[in-house]
């Protein structure tokens, strides 16, 4: 968010700069959420819709579901939350004890650790680098021995893919051992050719978190979804009708109308886009010495190590954007131990701003 404050106030000073710090969309919601959007404004009063969402909405996800993943998904199953953070925090609340043990991916998405730390759960790190293409394993697990687990795939900051056959592996230590697994994903939809899998396809106790946010390209409208195994429903429905009571109802009217085929033609053009900066960046960033990264199978980000030129990419990240325009994100927000030499792309650009980044990046450390 810093970084977003300084490329803010040097786009108030008319100085250029190229943002790819950013963990969101460029492009906006898809026309056909923006017309039912429409169809509605003036002959609905969008008041509150049941706690648990809209219903024709949760039919929405879970037949959507269903026929992706070829799950037995149910409407019943699916609640509708004030984005993924949202579900993120009822999960947790609806599943743990304060002092229960929860273990993270590192590097990984910071709000976890901030809201487990919050609610005073322990947290034991997956430490994951390119042995592991940057995703947990579940032989990670016999020594951590968590309540729960909370993986990513696609990954932030990562952008790597859990092999579903690894996933099946979590999953079956998850209900072996008592734990409950989280699955974060977000990011599903936007893959770059690596299959995804989703953790109910090996589990029915998995908690799958999603959200329009990101491959739907509706941050702003903060709407996510959770599918929940039925022990918890009670629990999550009481809880949202305490901290939200429903998400936003024009939102939910948006989600319909980003659900139907048409919309999906527009959105998979956008990955097609995500894709095209992707292949600009492994392409040109060997070229300038910077050839170590996770190498991205889907999602937003490219994980980028830069140990060759600082031990602090806090700073280093702050330098880039007053010295050369460029905006990338900190690693150490992702991983507090050995972010210093990290930091992370977002492929949310285009592919001539790809290339513009990498060439002011390449005269800089020459220079």
């Amino acid at each position: 968010m810093q970084m977003l404050d300084l490329v803010q106030r040097r786009k108030r000073e008319g100085k250029d700069t190229i943002m790819l710090c950013a963990g969101q969309p460029s492009t906006g919601a898809p026309s056909q959420a923006l017309d039912a959007v429409s169809q509605v404004l003036y002959d609905d009063t969008l008041g509150y819709t049941e706690v648990v969402g809209d219903r024709e909405l949760r039919e929405i996800i879970a037949t959507w579901h269903s026929d992706t993943y070829g799950v037995d998904t149910k409407a019943d199953n699916v609640i509708i939350t004030t984005g993924s953070s949202g579900g993120f925090v009822n999960a947790f609340i609806a599943c743990l004890d304060a002092g229960d043990t929860v273990a993270i991916s590192r590097p990984g998405y910071p709000a976890y650790r901030n809201i487990l730390e919050a609610l005073g759960a322990n947290i034991v790190d997956m430490v994951c680098d390119q042995s592991t293409r940057f995703q947990p394993t579940a032989d990670m697990l016999d020594e951590l021995q968590p309540n729960a687990v909370m993986i990513t795939s696609p990954g932030n900051p990562t952008g790597t893919i859990i092999d579903p056959e690894e996933l099946e592996r979590i999953a079956s230590w998850c209900d072996a051992n008592n734990a409950w697994l989280i699955s974060d994903e977000d990011y599903h939809g936007m893959s770059f050719g690596r299959p995804e899998a989703t953790a109910r396809q090996f589990s029915s106790n998995a908690i799958v978190v999603g959200t329009l946010s990101k491959y739907y390209s509706m941050t702003g409208w903060r709407v996510g979804w959770l599918i929940l195994p039925d022990a918890l429903l009670e629990s999550v429905e009481n809880l949202q009708a305490s901290l939200a009571l429903c998400a936003p109802a024009v939102s939910q009217v948006a989600a319909k109308g980003a659900f139907t085929d048409e919309a999906r033609t527009t959105l998979d053009a956008y990955v097609d886009d995500y894709r095209a900066v992707r292949e600009v960046f492994i392409n040109e960033l060997p070229k300038i010495g910077l050839g170590t990264f996770a190498d991205p199978d889907g999602g937003l980000y490219l994980w980028l190590d830069v140990s060759e030129y600082t031990q602090d990419s806090e700073a280093w990240c702050h330098k880039l954007v007053e010295d050369i325009g460029v905006a990338f994100a900190p690693g150490v927000d992702f991983d507090p131990v050995n972010g210093n030499t990290w930091v992370r792309l977002s492929l949310c650009s285009t592919p001539e701003l790809a290339r513009e980044a990498c060439a002011r990046l390449d005269e800089y450390l020459n220079n």
